[in-house]
């Protein structure tokens, strides 16, 4: 996977998202800078560049307009100016996404992760016989399309935006409760689990015991 640059001069913004992209297995480098960024981006494999507006050598704005634009590298606006005017600008320059400060870490690895599969050319996984498409959030077996309910399919494709790495069944349970705003428990992730294999009707998502469950794309394990 290629590298995502975070150019961004807030130390505890950057420290939280270089924890959490850890985590989830994503490369990240961090620049506090223009000028540290375009060093990177000279020496590095650049995927992705996660830009705040407002940097202590220039605007963000124009970085992305003289820079980034004409190398046609996908950039995410992260950053505190959440003026309507400013939300336009950045969009209406190209930019993939504009993400207001504060926010959700979790939500920024998911567009994060759904940025990069697409410029990858990645928006179709396969594990065996099935095939998982990204962008239109639908899984088929052999060509025909399996249904899911809404939390069902919120599970696999977190699953699948994952694939060959952990989801932690702590994360399962907050995505269970932002969907439905009730109490959720362990037992809620272990029958919706149940439900999901049973109309895969295939074993394509392993169990790892006390940690939470895997989707292989390079090949279907058992549990």
């Amino acid at each position: 996977m290629r590298k995502v640059l975070l150019v961004e001069d807030d130390d505890n913004i950057t420290e939280g998202i270089t924890i959490a992209f850890e985590n989830a297995g994503i490369p990240l480098l961090a620049a506090t800078d223009i000028g540290k960024a375009r060093a990177l981006m000279d020496n590095e494999n650049i995927g992705l560049v996660l830009l705040d507006v407002k940097l202590p050598d220039g605007d963000g704005f124009k970085f992305y307009r003289d820079t980034l634009s004409g190398m046609k590298l996908p950039a995410i606006f992260l950053t505190a100016r959440d003026g309507e005017d400013d939300v336009v600008k950045g969009i209406n320059m190209g930019a993939e996404d504009y993400i207001t400060k504060p926010f959700s870490v979790r939500e920024l690895i998911a567009r994060v992760q759904r940025t990069l599969m697409r410029f990858e050319k990645k928006t179709v996984l396969s594990v065996g016989e099935f095939s998982y498409d990204i962008e239109r959030m639908e899984l088929t077996r052999n060509g025909e399309l399996i249904r899911f309910s809404n939390i069902e399919l919120r599970i696999l494709h977190m699953l699948f935006q994952n694939h060959d790495k952990a989801v932690k069944r702590s994360e399962l349970i907050d995505l269970i409760w932002e969907a439905t705003g009730n109490d959720v428990y362990d037992h809620t992730v272990t029958v919706y689990m149940k439900r999901i294999k049973d109309k895969l009707g295939a074993d394509i998502i392993t169990t790892i015991k006390g940690v939470g469950y895997r989707v292989d794309t390079k090949g279907a394990e058992g549990d």
